[in-house]
């Protein structure tokens, strides 16, 4: 009966213990732990608890000695028994506080199991969990607790636990160098590749792309690679990664192989935009470049032949911008077009019937009335220093937004310091700093009911792609970055009266939108200092220096032999040559089109990328005359070589991008440079290399547009803009 009783007894205590742990009152547990202690001395949970309660109260040096006094005179077993028992009291109760979020106390109930068990990985995976929480976490933890080295002598690891604490650590802060070695230290322990893989993948994108660290990010997928070499999605990213840092040979090799182990159609012609995308960066590979070309219509020809209607959407993603190397190759609109077009209907199809219940939500906004204010929302990736970044903020800087709201959606917002991307994330009415996740944009754009949504991107962005096909509003236009990508979704795409022919819309499934006068304005560039001089180049002061400035991609070969006549008819003249692409390959074609050509090497001169495009237009000022690419003119570098006042020769061609410096010439008020045919390229080039003169009257015109001409007056073209978006507007309201 006294036994029954105790027993109640206990129970009672310790339940109202519990209670009060719950609600915080320490002390009153404590309490009851003693009185527990005080009938059954015997058991040692009461022991456990009560330091438990002590320690929570700030008294650690009086937990530590009631466990301690717990544990006296008991045998080794024994405490070994008990020691696991202590540490599952203080396990159950730190998981409590981390369920309630109170991660500090949680870190700190965790130290004191260190401290009983020093090498207890799990233990240690959750203190480095919790310092995260916590925000404290350096890296340095990583040696400082002996968890590489414990990882590297287990003989087994707690796979659920370490690859969650192992996403925590790559998303705080993976260019941590310690981050690489506990990644190769744990790769003999995982018994789950899968998962691994699944983790590390989408962290490498991120540090590729937000972080700027391509190279980093190979070494990781390098490592995937041991768990499974022939994992055609590691091989993909490999392959960009490798490119993006300018490593072509590798990039080539892993393309190639991604496209050997290709086995559906979808795989092979990702794989195979891979590789093009390796070869255009090296002028050399360019007939191989056209073969691949050749490979790739094939390839587009059985796709639409097909016409597969259950795709997923990482597969679709991989079609919008595949056909994305055409332009580069070749001027035929009505065919590059034509296949452009039916490719990103069949991703449009597909990707509408994955999410259909997206769409049909996007579609079901109601219409605001004729007197609200129009949204307009920007969304693109590259608002922050690159061409797009530079060109768009006039727009931006003179947007009226006393009558209209704007909106930038960021994509992949770039987590390095890039002050462009800083001022752009304070000029609109609300800022998204977007990830990588389409299905997130979309559903911010569509709850910020946004009215005109305005693509900057084009195909150079998959995720930009999928977003504008899930339509999250009702008007969408294409504008600026490149040409149009062809996708039902959108239903305009702003052109000017030049840099389309008439006959354009005839390919075009988007309509035309033709501005006045120019389809791009920006009120001038900041120039830096120049850092070349001729006379470090072994220039002579009298000579006539031609200058060509484009990537890789914009090399064709046959214009790169046009130029080399041009230098060849024009006496005491010397080119130089700058620009992304492999160096080495750039070098050895232009050296060998030289002397084909009967052109001396000596006057070619190769200059390195500037460090800041403000010292890259400064530098332009070394060149009397820059000769432009085709079938794919320049753009930003056009508009800064007439910003700076020097002769343009460029061919006109029938594509958009073969038009864009014909369109900025003829806003500047400068017919001298525009050629129609490869032989007035090479007359235009011959004759202002020879006619001084004419050089200078050029150069005046182009110094006095800076005052007059379109192409310089950002606000005028803001309030085009803003014109043809409440016509566009106008337009959607009187359809419904």
């Amino acid at each position: 009966m006294i036994s029954s009783q105790l027993d109640t007894e206990l129970a009672s205590w310790q339940q109202q213990a519990q209670q009060y742990l719950i609600k915080g009152y320490y002390n009153q547990a404590a309490n009851c732990y003693e009185q527990a202690i005080e009938k059954e001395l015997e058991v040692k949970s009461h022991y456990w608890n009560l330091g438990l309660m002590l320690l929570l109260q700030g008294q650690e040096t009086e937990a530590q000695m009631t466990w301690l006094l717990g544990m006296a005179e008991g045998e080794p077993q024994q405490v070994e028994q008990w020691t696991g028992e202590l540490i599952q009291v203080l396990q159950t109760e730190s998981q409590r506080r981390e369920m309630l979020e109170d991660y500090k106390v949680a870190w700190a109930i965790r130290q004191h199991i260190r401290e009983i068990t020093p090498t207890d990985l799990n233990n240690l995976l959750c203190l480095i969990k919790l310092a995260i929480k916590l925000e404290t976490f350096t890296g340095d933890e990583l040696t400082s607790l002996g968890v590489i080295e414990l990882i590297q002598s287990e003989k087994t690891v707690n796979t659920e636990l370490f690859l969650e604490t192992l996403d925590n650590i790559l998303n705080y802060n993976p260019l941590h160098p310690l981050v690489l070695e506990l990644i190769e230290a744990c790769l003999d322990r995982i018994n789950e590749p899968e998962s691994f893989i699944n983790i590390l993948v989408p962290i490498t994108v991120k540090m590729a792309y937000s972080m700027q660290q391509p190279k980093l990010a190979a070494i990781f997928l390098e490592l995937c690679l041991r768990l499974q070499p022939e994992n055609i999605a590691i091989l993909r990213h490999l392959a960009a990664f490798y490119l993006k840092y300018y490593n072509y040979s590798q990039g080539i090799e892993v393309a190639k192989h991604c496209y050997s182990l290709s086995k559906t159609l979808i795989d092979k012609i990702f794989a195979i935009h891979l590789l093009h995308r390796g070869l255009m960066d090296s002028p050399a590979c360019w007939e191989e470049a056209c073969q691949v070309l050749q490979q790739q219509e094939e390839l587009f020809i059985l796709l639409l032949k097909e016409k597969p209607l259950n795709l997923q959407i990482d597969q679709v993603i991989y079609l919008f911008n595949s056909n994305y190397f055409v332009p580069y190759l070749q001027d035929n609109p009505s065919k590059n077009r034509y296949i452009q077009n039916q490719v990103a209907n069949l991703s449009q199809v597909n990707l509408q019937n994955s999410a259909r219940e997206e769409v049909q939500r996007y579609q079901q906004r109601n219409i605001k009335s004729k007197t609200s204010k129009l949204k307009i929302g920007y969304l693109s990736h590259c608002l922050c220093r690159h061409s797009v970044g530079w060109l768009a903020r006039w727009l931006i800087q003179h947007h009226n937004q006393e009558q209209f709201d704007i909106y930038g959606y960021f994509i992949n917002y770039k987590q390095i310091n890039d002050p462009l991307q800083e001022w752009y994330s304070q000029q609109f009415t609300q800022t998204y700093k977007g990830g990588i996740y389409s299905q997130d944009i979309a559903d911010k754009i569509y709850e910020d009911q946004i009215d005109i949504l305005i693509d900057l991107d084009s195909i150079t962005l998959d995720v930009t792609c999928l977003i504008m096909t899930l339509k999250p509003a009702p008007v969408q236009v294409t504008w600026l970055g490149w040409d149009a990508s062809g996708i039902p979704a959108v239903d305009y795409f702003i052109a000017d009266p030049y840099v389309l022919p008439e006959s354009a819309q005839d390919y075009y499934t988007e309509k035309i939108w033709r501005l006045p006068q120019t389809y791009i304005a920006v009120d001038g560039f900041e120039v830096g200092v120049p850092t070349l001089r001729r006379d470090s180049l072994d220039i002579p002061s009298d000579a006539v220096v031609y200058l060509s400035a484009q990537r890789g991609f914009k090399r064709h070969p046959d214009t790169a032999r046009l130029q080399m006549k041009i230098i060849k008819e024009v006496p005491n003249s010397y080119f130089l040559i700058k620009g992304l692409a492999d160096s080495e390959a750039v070098q050895k074609f232009f050296m060998q089109l030289a002397e084909e050509e009967g052109v001396e090497c000596s006057r070619l001169r190769f200059i390195p990328q500037d460090f800041s495009e403000n010292v890259h237009r400064a530098n332009l000022a070394i060149a009397d005359i820059v000769l432009d690419t085709y079938p794919y003119n320049g753009a930003t570098t056009t508009l800064e070589t007439l910003w700076m006042g020097i002769p343009l020769v460029t061919r006109v061609g029938q594509q958009f991008a073969a038009r864009n410096s014909y369109t900025m010439m003829m806003n500047v008020g400068v017919a001298e440079g525009i050629a129609w045919t490869d032989d007035e390229y090479i007359e235009w080039g011959v004759r202002l290399g020879k006619d001084e003169v004419l050089r200078q009257q050029v150069a005046l015109k182009l110094k006095a547009s800076r005052q007059t001409a379109p192409l310089w007056n950002g606000k005028q073209f803001t309030r085009e803009m803003e014109k043809a978006y409440e016509q566009m507007w106008q337009r959607h309201i009187e359809k419904k």
